[in-house]
């Protein structure tokens, strides 16, 4: 099974031996076993006593909880961490080596602009009556990594990531049909049937890559890219940069295939939401989507962790050599 959503009101969960069991109004109780269970994603009513979270974290399962209102997540439980401190003290050091960071920020910005080039070339070869807004974007996205290859520092590749979303998002918007109402990027709330998909998507991206790293021994906090800002995993930020654009071109076949529809939505005090049948063809589409994301998030965290545990004799070098 691996994930398992919650997505009904008046759900109460409880443990009987090794099952989680899902008892809801009007229907028979399901149980499901927890060596089965990855994550867990729970929005709207779910009541659950601490013995339920004791269970699932014992498990190596991970709870996500998002807001009924707008698919923001609100709180996050994982399991056992990874045992190595170390590579969090190599995670620390780099957040005080410039240098470090922006060859990072560098590789991870050219990642997420190659991903915007091959989906606008993707697109380009499926709509060619959209040639135009394609081939601009494209012309910009591209023009960019040189620029980015040179960038001297920080401030200048966010610039330059900013461009290129830009670029991205104007060209993405001519994929779309003028009845879903998306000319660009918007959240908070988002307020077309787009936007809802990106911003639900982005949130669950977003507990993957949260996931991944906290597994490999690394804190979610403090990323490369990402400064440290109260309350937001910068790491996980840093992480699924490279794989926004793989999540907007699923969004976009999402409704190129007609799997969700404008009646999939609602609309409640200007926010753009998905309906309760909307979010059972979301969930399903995204499990089907999402392995092999998984599987390169928890590589990339992994390979991060290892090239930190390299650089930290560097580090511990140049320090001494700073106090002699």
């Amino acid at each position: 099974m691996g994930t398992l959503y919650l997505d009904r009101r008046n759900l109460r969960l409880r443990l009987d031996g090794k099952r989680l069991v899902i008892d809801e109004p009007d229907a028979r109780p399901r149980g499901v076993p927890l060596a089965l269970l990855e994550r867990v994603v729970m929005q709207g009513w779910v009541q659950f006593d601490s013995g339920v979270l004791a269970a699932l974290a014992e498990q190596g399962a991970s709870v996500v909880c998002l807001s009924a209102r707008h698919s923001r997540r609100t709180a996050i439980l994982l399991g056992p961490g990874h045992g190595d401190a170390r590579r969090r003290l190599a995670q620390y050091q780099l957040t005080f080596d410039p240098a470090s960071r922006l060859i990072l920020a560098r590789r991870l910005i050219a990642g997420k602009l190659r991903a915007q080039i091959r989906l606008l070339e993707t697109a380009q070869a499926q709509r060619p009556d959209m040639r135009k807004p394609l081939h601009d974007g494209l012309a910009t996205l591209r023009g960019l990594l040189p620029a980015l290859a040179i960038a001297a520092d920080r401030d200048t590749v966010l610039g330059l990531e900013g461009a290129g979303a830009a670029a991205h998002f104007a060209a993405l918007t001519a994929l779309f049909p003028p009845s879903l109402h998306f000319t660009g990027r918007n959240r908070r709330p988002p307020r077309d049937p787009v936007n809802a998909c990106l911003s639900l998507g982005y949130t669950l991206l977003h507990f993957e890559a949260v996931r991944a790293a906290y597994g490999a021994g690394l804190d979610p906090l403090l990323g490369f890219f990402h400064e440290p800002a109260y309350g937001r995993e910068s790491l996980a930020c840093d992480l699924i940069e490279p794989l926004r654009p793989r999540l907007d071109g699923w969004v976009w076949h999402l409704f190129r295939e007609r799997r969700l529809r404008e009646g999939d939505f609602v609309l409640d005090k200007g926010a753009c939401l998905l309906a309760k049948e909307g979010r059972q063809t979301f969930y399903a589409g995204y499990e089907g989507w999402i392995p092999p994301l998984r599987r390169y998030l928890r590589h990339e965290s992994y390979r991060l962790a290892r090239w930190l545990n390299e650089q930290a004799p560097d580090w511990a070098a140049r320090e001494n050599n700073d106090v002699g």
